[in-house]
C-alpha cells in the first residue's frame, strides 16, 4: 500500500501509536512528578521554573532529523539525491538505511521495539512503510552540529508545529523502560523526570558534563525561543550519548515542515553538496553549515566500545585524514560492493564498525579551517 505525505489530520493508525504513548505518560504521570518534585526540592528550585520549562518546550521544541547526505539507500540513489527527487523524508522503512540499529524490517529488532512503543498501532493492517515514524532528537541546546550527530553529519531543523504530532523519549527507544519514559508535548513529566534525575547525579546530558538541573531548566525555560544563530561561529556540541528522541508520526514535507538544513562544510565543494544547495532552493530552506569534522588518522584508537576501527580508518584514509565524505564513501562501497569486503569481518560487524569510526570523529574531530567561508548574507547558499 504506497501513501503521499498527510498535509492534514494523521491517519488512523498514526493517531492510535499517539494515543496509546498518551495513555502510558497519563499512567505514570503520577510517580513521574513526584520523583520531580523531590530532584527540585533537593536543587533549591521552585515548581513554576519546571513548569515554565515545560511550557517552553510546548511552544517553542523543535526536532532535529540527522542524516548522511552522501549514504545509498537501497535504490541506488544518495540520500541527498532522493531528498532532492521527492521532497519528503522517508522512514528507515522505506530507505533500508539506518545510523543505528539496521533492524528496520518486519520482526526486526526496530519493528519489535516499535510495537512495543506504540502498542501494535504500526501493525495494524492498513499500516505502511511510509507511513512508519521518523527518528529524530529534540534540540535542547542548540548545539551547531545538531541534537544528536552520532545519527549523521547533516540535519533538517523542523518548525515547531511538527512537535505537535510527536512523541518524546529520553534515551533511545529501544531501551528496556522506553515505555516508562516516553510522552508527548500534552504530558513531559515521563520524559523530564528521568533527565532531572540524571543532572542531579552529576552526569550532565546533551554533551554537557556539568550541565545542572537548573541550568537545564533555565535553557528550556529561556533559551527555546532564542533566535537562531549561526553554527558556523559557534563550537560543536559533540552530543554523542544524552539526548531525548523524538519519534515524528505523519509524513514530513520538506517544503512544509522543514525550518532548515545544517551541513557538514565537506560536503560544500561535493556533489552531494550541489544537491543539499539545490534542495535549499527548490524547497525554499535555509542552508547553513556547522564546523564539520576531521581527524588523523594516527588519533584513531585501535578499539572503541568493543570494536576495532583504527584497521577501517586507515583503510579509508591511510595515514591521511578522515571525515564524513570519505566515511561515507566507503560504507556506500559496503553496499555497492561487497565482494571486496570478504574476508574483512561479517556485514553486520562492518556495519558497527562504521557506525563506532563515525562516533569517534563525532567526538574527537577538528573543523578543518580550510573548509571555512563567510556567512552568506541570504537565507540560503547557493
Amino acid at each position: 500500500m504506497s501513501e503521499k505525505p498527510q498535509p492534514g489530520p494523521l491517519l488512523p493508525y498514526q493517531r492510535k501509536a499517539l494515543e496509546h504513548v498518551q495513555e502510558i505518560a497519563d499512567r505514570v504521570r503520577s510517580r513521574a512528578r513526584y520523583d520531580i518534585r523531590s530532584v527540585l526540592d533537593r536543587a533549591g528550585l521552585t515548581e513554576s521554573l519546571y513548569d515554565d520549562a515545560v511550557e517552553s518546550v510546548r511552544s517553542h521544541a523543535r526536532v532535529g532529523l540527522h542524516f548522511h547526505p552522501e549514504r545509498v539507500d537501497r535504490t541506488g540513489r544518495t540520500v541527498a539525491e532522493g531528498l532532492l527527487r521527492t521532497g519528503i523524508y522517508k522512514s528507515q522503512f522505506e530507505t533500508g538505511l539506518s545510523s543505528g540499529s539496521p533492524t528496520a524490517f518486519p520482526g526486526g529488532e526496530r519493528d519489535l521495539w516499535e510495537s512495543r512503543l506504540f502498542g501494535g498501532a504500526y501493525h495494524e493492517p492498513d499500516a505502511s512503510p511510509a507511513g512508519r515514524p521518523k527518528y529524530g532528537a529534540l534540540q535542547v541546546m542548540d548545539h551547531p552540529d545538531g541534537p544528536s550527530p552520532r545519527f549523521g553529519s547533516c540535519y533538517f531543523l523542523l518548525h515547531p508545529g511538527v512537535s505537535a504530532r510527536s512523541t518524546f523519549t529520553f534515551g533511545g527507544s529501544h531501551e528496556p523502560f522506553a515505555p516508562e519514559r516516553t510522552g508527548t508535548l500534552t504530558e513531559l513529566d515521563p520524559v523530564m523526570a528521568p533527565l532531572l534525575a540524571q543532572l542531579e547525579q552529576g552526569q550532565g546530558a546533551f554533551g554537557v558534563d556539568n550541565l545542572t538541573v537548573a541550568g537545564c531548566l533555565g535553557q528550556l525555560a529561556y533559551g527555546l525561543s532564542e533566535q537562531y544563530l549561526d553554527p558556523q561561529h559557534r563550537p560543536l556540541g559533540r552530543s554523542l550519548d544524552s539526548f531525548i528522541e523524538a519519534q515524528i508520526h505523519g509524513g514530513i514535507r520538506l517544503n512544509r515542515d522543514v525550518e532548515r538544513l545544517v551541513a557538514d562544510p565537506v560536503f560544500r565543494d561535493h556533489p552531494v553538496g550541489e544537491s543539499l544547495a539545490t534542495i535549499s532552493r527548490k524547497y525554499e530552506i535555509p542552508l547553513c553549515w556547522h564546523l564539520g569534522f576531521t581527524l588523523a588518522v594516527c588519533k584513531v584508537p585501535d578499539v572503541f566500545r568493543g570494536y576495532p576501527v583504527r584497521p577501517l580508518a586507515e583503510r579509508i584514509a591511510g595515514q591521511g585524514i578522515l571525515d564524513a565524505a570519505n566515511i561515507g564513501a566507503m560504507a556506500n562501497s559496503l553496499a555497492l560492493e561487497p565482494e571486496s569486503w570478504k574476508g574483512w569481518a561479517s556485514y553486520e560487524d562492518t556495519l558497527t564498525q562504521f557506525r563506532r569510526l563515525w562516533h569517534v570523529l563525532v567526538l574527537n574531530g577538528a573543523p578543518n579551517e580550510a573548509l571555512r567561508r563567510p556567512a552568506s548574507s541570504g537565507t540560503a547558499e547557493p
